[in-house]
């Protein structure tokens, strides 16, 4: 099969793209920083790259041949700057969506996320819970906006065959300093992750979340687009990321922080560009579902290799030993803290 890659060289990308090899489909990846390779390693290389970006640059030429395109491209930064997050997250994946029916390419895979979720009320929830975001964070509103694109694109286009792939939070060790980057800021140094100096963890009382490892994903992806399957696909490891499990993972006491606390904090942070996430995508964190990844299982034949404390631990490792990749968002050379500048300009953020 030839296949498409869309924003194949982020923390998911990556990982779809050494899977995607490993069953040795024709591969294309599109980036906006294309990786500089060496004329020996583009040689042997499995996957032939395109600098594109979503926002602005031609996609059907690029579409054209592909049995699938998978769509994996998001910018999480700038969190001050949310027209421009949108011009490539939602306008962007709308255009995506254009150029896969120009292109008559016959399936098109999209990452969605469980932040695309309505608020959990109690319980585990399946594909078929309300998609209209968790709060009016601009990550959780436009991941919600893009799931109404794939519903409108579904009737327009009923003989292509749409993919929705909703997962947990995605860890991997060569993406750990890109992620504590994005996430965590100047504030969050990589030292305060390690477990072995964090006597005590503070954790938001009521915080349950899961985690899936981008290996783990990575197969579910892959398996999606080889397979003539449709519709929506929750992938997460089963067990749920909360105090308990945060305080073995450390190995420290757990410090029970009021949620509307540490909310208050995030956000003043976030005003004072020290951190690069503001306080509504905290909301949206701590309202998130329990997922069943149970669809996954009986149509993927997809099975965890890793629990939610596996990746989570995985990501403090990397974090801690500075792990990275030769791709651009994933250079451990240039990720380092954000600066108050980046993140209303958003250098250097784009998968």
């Amino acid at each position: 099969m030839k296949i498409v890659i869309v924003g194949a060289s982020g923390n998911i990308g990556s990982a779809v793209t050494r899977e995607l090899a490993s069953r040795e489909h024709e591969l294309v990846g599109l980036a906006r920083r294309k990786p500089q390779l060496s004329p020996e390693a583009a040689e042997h290389s499995s996957i032939t790259w395109e600098s594109a970006d979503i926002a602005t640059s031609d996609l059907e030429p690029l579409f054209r041949g592909a049995d699938v395109v998978i769509h994996l491209a998001w910018l999480f930064q700038p969190t001050h700057d949310p027209d421009l997050t949108w011009r490539t997250n939602a306008v962007g994946t709308q255009r995506v969506l254009d150029a896969v029916a120009r292109a008559e390419v016959p399936a098109v895979v999209v990452a969605s996320s469980v932040a695309a979720y309505s608020p959990r009320a109690g319980g585990i929830v399946d594909e078929s819970w309300p998609t209209d975001g968790p709060s009016p964070a601009a990550y959780a509103r436009e991941k919600a906006y893009v799931e109404r694109l794939l519903d409108i694109f579904e009737l327009r286009h009923p003989d292509t065959r749409v993919v929705r792939i909703r997962p947990a939070f995605v860890f991997q060790r060569s993406a750990a300093t890109a992620q504590r980057r994005l996430f965590g800021g100047p504030l969050l140094p990589g030292r305060l992750l390690d477990p072995r100096v964090m006597a005590v963890v503070p954790v938001p009382k009521g915080l349950k979340a899961q985690a899936v490892q981008s290996g783990d994903l990575a197969r579910a992806i892959a398996t999606a687009a080889e397979r003539d399957v449709s519709g929506a696909f929750n992938v997460a490891a089963d067990d749920v990321l909360d105090r308990d499990a945060l305080a073995e993972v450390f190995s420290a006491k757990v410090l029970d922080v009021p949620a509307g606390l540490a909310r208050r904090v995030l956000n003043t942070a976030w005003n004072l560009h020290l951190a690069p996430a503001p306080g509504n995508l905290f909301d949206a964190f701590m309202r998130i579902p329990i997922m069943s990844s149970q669809r996954a299982r009986e149509e993927l034949g997809w099975e965890p290799q890793h629990t939610s404390r596996e990746a989570l631990q995985e990501f403090l490792e990397g974090v801690r030993q500075g792990a990275g990749s030769t791709l651009p968002p994933l250079d451990p050379d240039t990720s380092g803290p954000l600066r108050a500048e980046e993140f209303r300009t958003g250098v250097g953020s784009r998968p």
